[in-house]
């Protein structure tokens, strides 16, 4: 099975999260990230909204591993089962 780039979906201002989505073959697998982990992965504080989606796609490869790294040992989340990503996930 391939785990590929999805889509960007936008910031989700009311749970400070980004949403983007992984394919999983043909699946496609709904994801989010943090905007608290966003910025510790950037080294910022309190990225502006107008801002957050290049933030995204300038770490959109560390964020897609990581998500890729969760998929692959099954921690998935919610309904629908999607992955999260929060600070925690990035720590070494």
């Amino acid at each position: 099975m391939a785990f590929n780039s999805g889509k960007f979906q936008g910031y989700d201002m009311d749970r400070s999260v980004v949403l983007f989505s992984m394919m999983n073959d043909l699946t496609e697998v709904p994801c989010a990230i943090s905007t608290t982990a966003m910025d510790d992965l950037d080294g910022a504080k309190r990225t502006p909204a107008a801002l957050r989606e290049e933030q995204f796609m300038r770490l959109r490869a560390s964020i897609e591993e990581k998500a890729g790294l969760k998929f692959s040992n099954s921690e998935l989340e919610g309904k629908p089962a999607g992955i999260i990503l929060r600070s925690i996930d990035f720590r070494k």
